[in-house]
C-alpha cells in the first residue's frame, strides 16, 4: 500500500495496512527522499535528524518545533527504534561497554574508551563475524547476520544518551571506530550511510579524520570508501607475508597482499587531507613478532603513507595465543621506527570487562553453524 493512499485516506481510518518506517538508521538523503514521498518539506529532515541524534529524542511529541498534525502523521508512519541495553560493565581505567540487544537471540557490544584529549567508541557492524580471524573472540563466535542502519548508529545514540551528551557542549565522543564486532565492509550497505550520520552537521558532526572504518583487507569495499563516504582508514594486517597472513587473516586467502597494497595506495591518493592508512598489527608470541618479521613489515610497508598500531594481544578463553613480551614488542618497534615508520604501542584498555581489542563477543545465535554464512576463499598456492 502506498504511504500517501494511507494518508489520503485518513490517519484514522481503521486499522490502516502500513509498515512502520525506521528514521534512525536514515542519513539526510534518505530522509529528505522520505519526507518528500509523505507530503512534507525536505528540511523537515534536519529538524527531525537534530532531535534524534543531537538531543537523543525518540518519541514524536517531544519534537516542538513539528506541528501536532506533523507528529500525529509520524506518529502513524514511523518510529526511532532503540535497542535494549542488557547490561552495562564499568572497567577501572573508565572503558565502558554496554551489551545491546538486538532481537530476541542476538546481542552485540560497543565500547567507549575515555582517554585524556578525547572519546572512542568501538562500535559493532555485524552480529558475530565471518571472517574467523583466528586471534580475535568475535571471529570464534560464529555469524548470524549483518547489522542494519539503525542498528549501528543506535550504538552511537545509546552511548551519547548513557554518557549524558548535550547539544553545544564539548564532546565525550570525539571519535567513532569501526572496529567492534564485524567485518564492516562486508555490510557496506549499512556501515556507509551510518558513516555519513556520523559526519552529519543535523547530527553528530565529526569530521572524516575522526570516524575510521577497519577491514581485514574487503579489497573491492576498501575502493569505494574515497567516493562514497571518504573515511578514515585502518587495516587489520597482522602479518607482513601472505603464508602467515593465510592463517591469522583468512581472508588473505582471496585477497592476498599483492592485491591489498596497491588498494591502500589507491585510497591514500587525494582524499581529505594528511590522509593516512593505520596498520593495526596484534602482537602474538613466538608467531608474528620476530626480527625478520618487523624487517619483512618495514620492506611490505615502504612509502606508504602510513602509522602502524602495535595491539599487545588480548586473550581470551580457549585461544592457543599468547601475548608478545615488552621486550619483544620494542624490539620490533625498534626496527619499524629506525626503517623510517611512525608506530604507536596501543595500551590495552577494559582488559578486566572483557572489552579490550579482540575480546568483544555478545551473545551470536550462530544459524549457519559458521559454514552457509563463512566467506568463501578461494586457495591459491603459497609463493
Amino acid at each position: 500500500m502506498d504511504v500517501n493512499n494511507v494518508i489520503e485516506a485518513g490517519l484514522d481510518a481503521p486499522h490502516p495496512v502500513v509498515a512502520k518506517v525506521d528514521l534512525l538508521g536514515m542519513d539526510r538523503a534518505a530522509m529528505e527522499a522520505y519526507f518528500t514521498q509523505i507530503g512534507e518539506k525536505p528540511f523537515r529532515a534536519s529538524q527531525v535528524m537534530k532531535w534524534i541524534h543531537q538531543f537523543g529524542v525518540s518519541e514524536f511529541d517531544e519534537m516542538t518545533n513539528l506541528s501536532k498534525a506533523l507528529r500525529d502523521k509520524l506518529k502513524q508512519l514511523a518510529w526511532v527504534r532503540t535497542p535494549k541495553i542488557v547490561a552495562e560493565q564499568y572497567s577501572e581505567d573508565g572503558t565502558i561497554k554496554w551489551l545491546l540487544e538486538v532481537d530476541n537471540h542476538n546481542s552485540i557490544e560497543t565500547v567507549f574508551i575515555p582517554e585524556k584529549n578525547r572519546g572512542t567508541l568501538c562500535i559493532s557492524s555485524q552480529v558475530g563475524c565471518a571472517l574467523e580471524c583466528t586471534f580475535c573472540s568475535t571471529g570464534q563466535q560464529g555469524f548470524n547476520r549483518n547489522l542494519e542502519n539503525w542498528e549501528i548508529i543506535a550504538q552511537m545514540w545509546v552511548a551519547n544518551k548513557a554518557l549524558g551528551c548535550k547539544p553545544k557542549e564539548e564532546r565525550r565522543i570525539s571519535n567513532v571506530v569501526f572496529m567492534g564486532m564485524g567485518e564492516p565492509l562486508l555490510n557496506v550497505t549499512h556501515t556507509f550511510p551510518v558513516a555519513r550520520i556520523l559526519m552529519d552537521d543535523y547530527a553528530y558532526g565529526l569530521s572524516k579524520r575522526r570516524v575510521t572504518i577497519s577491514t581485514a583487507g574487503v579489497v573491492p569495499a576498501i575502493d569505494k570508501i574515497k567516493d562514497e563516504v571518504d573515511v578514515s582508514l585502518a587495516i587489520s594486517l597482522h602479518a607482513p607475508n601472505n603464508a602467515l597472513r593465510d592463517v591469522l587473516v583468512p581472508i588473505n586467502q582471496k585477497y592476498p597482499l599483492e592485491v591489498l597494497m596497491p588498494s591502500l595506495y589507491r585510497y591514500v591518493e587525494g582524499g581529505h587531507s594528511k590522509k593516512h592508512v593505520t596498520i593495526e598489527y596484534v602482537m602474538l608470541d613466538g608467531v608474528n613478532d620476530r626480527i625478520e618479521h618487523a624487517h619483512e613489515l618495514a620492506i611490505l610497508l615502504g612509502d606508504l603513507p602510513c602509522k602502524v598500531n602495535m595491539i599487545p594481544f588480548n586473550p581470551f578463553p580457549n585461544s592457543d595465543y599468547k601475548r608478545s613480551s615488552n621486550n619483544a614488542i620494542h624490539r620490533f618497534k625498534d626496527i619499524l621506527e629506525a626503517a623510517g615508520l611512525q608506530v604507536t604501542v596501543r595500551k590495552t584498555r577494559g582488559e578486566d570487562i572483557d572489552a579490550a581489542c579482540g575480546q568483544l563477543a555478545g551473545k551470536v545465535a550462530d544459524r549457519t553453524k559458521r559454514t552457509l554464512h563463512r566467506v568463501h576463499f578461494e586457495p591459491r598456492p603459497l609463493t
